[in-house]
C-alpha cells in the first residue's frame, strides 16, 4: 500500500476571521427579533433595510432595457465611468484643467484601487532603481504612512505589497477627537519621498476630519517632505450630501495653491450603493501629458496581470448617474437622504443617551461625521451588550456603524448602553 503523499498545503497556518464579517455572522446567527448590527458598513434604510438608490434604480432600468449585454470591457476599464469618475472628484474647472494629465484605470471599488496604487509605486520603484557602489539594486521600498486608527485593509494591502508600514497617531481616545498636533508632528517627522494614506472625508473608523485649516497645513507639510498622497476616497458624497464639500481636499493638494501630485482611490459602494458590484477607480495627477500616457499604459499592464479586465454592470450604472442631468440630480438627492439619516441617527443616540442617563458626554457622537465613529466604550461593556440580553453587535474597541440605527431601534440601543454603564459606574 502506497503511502499518503503529504500535502503541500501543510505548512498553512489557521488565520481567523475577519473580525467585522466575523460580527455580522454572529449577527445574522442570533434569532433575537430585537437584534442590533452596528458592525458592518453598510447603509440601511430607517427601515433597517439594504436601500437601492432611486437614481441606480432608474440607471438599472434604462440599461436593461437597452439591450444590456455582458461584453468584456476594455483593460483599463469604462472609459466613460473613468472620465466621469475623475470629473466627480476633481470638479469641473480641474478637471479640465488637469484633463490630460490624468492617469486613470476602473477598478474593483477602493480596495481595489488602494491596490493599485501600491502595484504602480511598487512597479516604478523598480524602475527606478541604480546600482549603489557595491553594485546592490534592491533599495527599499519607500515607507507609507498611516493613520491610527484605519480602516484595517490599508495595513494589509500595503504589507502585502513588501511596503514597510509606519502608523501616524491620528486619534485621541482621551478627547474623542482628532489628534491634529501629533498627528501633524509625526508627518512631520515623515522620511522624504515616503507616501501618505489620508481619508479624504468621513474618516474610517474615528469619524473625525481636518478642517481646511488643517488640511492646508497638512499639503504644506507633504510638498515639503516630497511626500506623495494617496486619498482613499470612498465616501464622497455621502459623508456631508455634497461632493464638493466632500472633496474638498483633494482639490485643494491639486490646485493652483499647492499643485501636488496625488493618487486617488474612487469607490461607489457607499455613495451609489453598489456594495457588490465592487466598482471603483484610481487616478493620478501628473506633471504632463506625457508622463499620464507612460503611467497609464503601466496601469493597462498591471490591471491586465491582476484582473485582465473589471466588471462592467457597476461602471455601467455609474456613468449613466454621472453623466445623466436628471439621474445626476437625483443621485445628489440621494445623498442628502443618506448623509441626513446618518447625522438624524447620531443626534437621536447621543439624545437618548443623556435621557437614559449614560455618565459622560456624548458630544463627540455629533461632532464625527460621516458612518462611523467610536463610542468610547470598555469592551467588557461592548462584550457585554453583544450577550444573550441586549443582542447589541459592535467591534469589541466600540467602533459603531451608524447606519445600523434607524427610529425603530435607536432608543432601544441608547436605554441598552446607558444602564450597562450606570451598573458600571455604582
Amino acid at each position: 500500500m502506497q503511502p499518503t503523499p503529504l500535502s503541500r498545503f501543510t505548512s498553512a497556518p489557521y488565520i481567523p476571521p475577519d473580525r467585522i464579517f466575523e460580527l455580522t455572522a454572529q449577527y445574522q446567527a442570533d434569532p433575537s427579533p430585537q437584534k442590533v448590527n452596528l458592525g458592518q458598513g453598510t447603509y440601511r434604510s430607517s427601515t433597517g433595510d439594504p436601500w437601492v438608490l432611486p437614481s441606480v434604480q432608474e440607471a438599472r432600468s434604462r440599461l436593461a432595457n437597452n439591450g444590456l449585454n455582458h461584453e468584456y470591457l476594455p483593460i483599463l476599464g469604462h472609459a466613460q465611468f473613468r472620465k466621469l469618475a475623475a470629473r466627480m472628484a476633481l470638479g469641473e474647472a480641474l478637471h479640465d484643467t488637469l484633463g490630460s494629465r490624468l492617469a486613470t484605470c476602473q477598478s474593483l471599488s477602493g480596495t481595489g484601487a488602494l491596490h493599485l496604487a501600491g502595484l504602480l509605486l511598487r512597479h516604478l520603484h523598480h524602475l527606478n532603481l541604480n546600482p549603489n557602489p557595491e553594485g546592490q539594486t534592491n533599495r527599499p521600498l519607500p515607507k507609507i504612512y498611516i493613520p491610527d486608527p484605519t480602516w484595517s485593509n490599508h495595513h494589509q494591502i500595503f504589507t502585502s505589497l513588501g511596503f514597510p508600514v509606519v502608523s501616524l497617531p491620528y486619534y485621541s481616545a482621551e478627547t474623542r477627537s482628532l489628534a491634529f498636533e501629533p498627528y501633524l508632528s509625526a508627518l512631520e517627522n515623515a522620511e522624504q519621498n515616503s507616501v501618505v494614506i489620508l481619508h479624504a472625508c468621513a474618516h474610517n473608523p474615528s469619524g473625525c476630519d481636518p478642517s481646511t485649516a488643517q488640511w492646508r497645513e497638512i499639503a504644506g507639510v507633504i510638498k515639503s517632505k516630497n511626500l506623495f498622497p494617496v486619498f482613499d476616497a470612498a465616501y464622497l458624497g455621502f459623508n456631508s450630501g455634497d461632493v464638493d464639500e466632500d472633496a474638498a481636499a483633494i482639490r485643494m493638494f491639486v490646485g493652483e495653491e499647492f499643485g501636488l501630485e496625488v493618487g486617488v482611490c474612487l469607490s461607489f459602494a457607499k455613495n451609489m450603493g453598489l456594495y457588490g458590484e465592487r466598482t471603483g477607480c484610481f487616478f493620478v495627477t501628473t506633471r504632463s501629458g506625457e508622463i499620464a500616457r507612460n503611467t497609464e499604459s503601466v496601469l493597462e499592464v498591471l490591471q491586465r496581470r491582476e484582473v485582465s479586465n473589471p466588471p462592467a454592470f457597476g461602471a455601467k450604472i455609474a456613468a449613466l448617474v454621472l453623466g445623466d442631468l436628471e439621474l445626476a440630480g437625483m443621485w445628489r438627492e440621494d445623498l442628502k437622504t443618506m448623509s441626513g439619516r446618518i447625522r438624524e441617527m447620531r443626534t437621536g443616540l447621543a439624545e437618548g443617551l443623556i435621557r437614559f442617563g449614560a455618565p459622560g458626554d456624548w458630544g463627540h457622537l455629533v461632532r464625527q461625521t460621516g458612518m462611523f465613529g467610536f463610542l468610547g466604550l470598555d469592551e467588557e461593556v461592548v462584550r457585554e451588550l453583544r450577550a444573550e440580553e441586549d443582542h447589541i453587535y459592535m467591534a469589541d474597541n466600540s467602533r459603531v456603524s451608524i447606519a445600523g440605527l434607524n427610529p425603530g431601534n435607536v432608543e432601544y440601543v441608547a436605554k441598552a448602553i446607558a444602564e450597562r454603564l450606570r451598573t458600571r459606574d455604582v
